[in-house]
């Protein structure tokens, strides 16, 4: 139609400038191409098994290492999640504490058993035959003192507790009772004549 004017409201084409078109750095948008589902799924997709398996086998053994480490420091401790089920329990926990509060006569049994070996070198009979009687008499009184202990703490066990030990607990205490202080694991955690604990 003659009467009919052009739309003077739609831009011209020919005078759009490059500033007018959005930036791709421009803040707000992501300044790079939407990456494929194809692409996205590679980036995210890993080996199951490792390219340097020595590497992969080399990190396992030091965490497993690792973890032994703690295991055994829990252990040291006294943890009870950490201990095994024999050591596990308020009466095999005052059981320890009662052996390592008072010094056992069993204690110098191995430090001894060193020395007599040492002294069998020397070929002398009378030294080895008073070293032999020695070792002998500490065995016996050893284990008399163990037995008398034990008697006492179970009778302390019944009043605490209102209950027989577990089985196996005299043998549980003897043996630690024979155990140098310093290889007792878990570790003392009372000093010698130490009985606040029992409080």
């Amino acid at each position: 139609m003659l009467g009919w004017k052009k739309n003077t409201s739609e831009p011209d084409v020919n005078s759009v400038t490059p500033e007018s078109v959005t930036s791709p750095t421009q803040p707000g948008k992501k300044g790079r191409p939407t990456p494929k589902r194809r692409e996205s799924e590679a980036a995210r997709r890993r080996p199951l098994v490792p390219d340097d398996r020595q590497a992969a086998k080399k990190a396992n053994r030091e965490e497993a290492r690792k973890a032994r480490m703690t295991q055994r420091e829990a252990m040291a401790r006294g943890d009870e999640k950490a201990l095994p089920a024999r050591d596990r329990g308020p009466i095999k926990r005052f059981i320890r504490n009662t052996v390592d509060s008072r010094l056992s006569i069993g204690e110098i049994l191995l430090p001894l058993m060193l020395i007599v070996l040492v002294l069998m070198f020397i070929r002398v009979q009378a030294v080895v035959f008073f070293a032999m009687i020695l070792v002998w008499g500490i065995v016996i009184a050893g284990i008399l003192d163990a037995v008398l202990m034990w008697r006492r703490t179970k009778k302390a066990i019944i009043e605490k507790f209102g209950e027989e030990p577990p089985r196996g607990s005299a043998s549980y205490a003897v043996m630690r009772s024979f155990q140098m202080r310093i290889s007792r694991m878990p570790k003392p955690q009372v000093k010698r004549g130490d009985k606040s604990w029992k409080a």
